[in-house]
């Protein structure tokens, strides 16, 4: 099973628009992010629903926040992006009448549960200006200037 990339890459997209003075059409994200502008605004549907961001048609239009870093959360966004898969473990099935196994199944599950709660709730208290403010400590450390790559036009 491959990995689902869509929570990384959307928080980079949204704390890079949370740092533009002007709109980010769907063809600069795209490009920033090697995809499809229709995969972009498919993806940004769910945020655009929620009230994270609006769209603007026509010359000067693009993607907007409509909320402050500081105002969306990552489990905001993970919900926006329809709860994406956070483990990658499957049940085993290969013998569905095996003691041992539906042991072994359950035991996973409770984990995978425990697991899920733990990080949904840490989800919660992370901000995405935790992120960005955690960017510029790097970028200052390095004693370069305020410039984000791949998305500043």
């Amino acid at each position: 099973m491959r990995g689902d990339s869509r929570l990384s890459r959307m928080l980079h997209v949204l704390i890079h628009l949370g740092r533009r003075k002007d709109a980010a059409t769907s063809e600069l994200i795209a490009k920033m992010l090697n995809t499809n502008p229709v995969v972009v605004r498919r993806t940004m549907a769910g945020l655009r629903e929620r009230g994270y961001v609006q769209s603007e048609k026509g010359h000067g239009g693009g993607w907007k926040l409509t909320k402050g870093l500081d105002q969306i959360s990552l489990l905001d966004v993970y919900e926006a992006l329809d709860r994406p898969e956070l483990f990658c473990l499957v049940r085993a099935s290969d013998h569905p009448g095996c003691l041992v196994e539906i042991s072994v199944n359950e035991a996973l599950e409770d984990a995978r549960q425990e697991a899920e709660a733990l990080l949904l709730s840490r989800f919660a208290t992370l901000k995405l200006s935790d992120i960005a403010g955690d960017f510029d400590r790097r970028l200052a450390m390095l004693g370069l200037g305020a410039g984000l790559s791949g998305f500043d036009a």
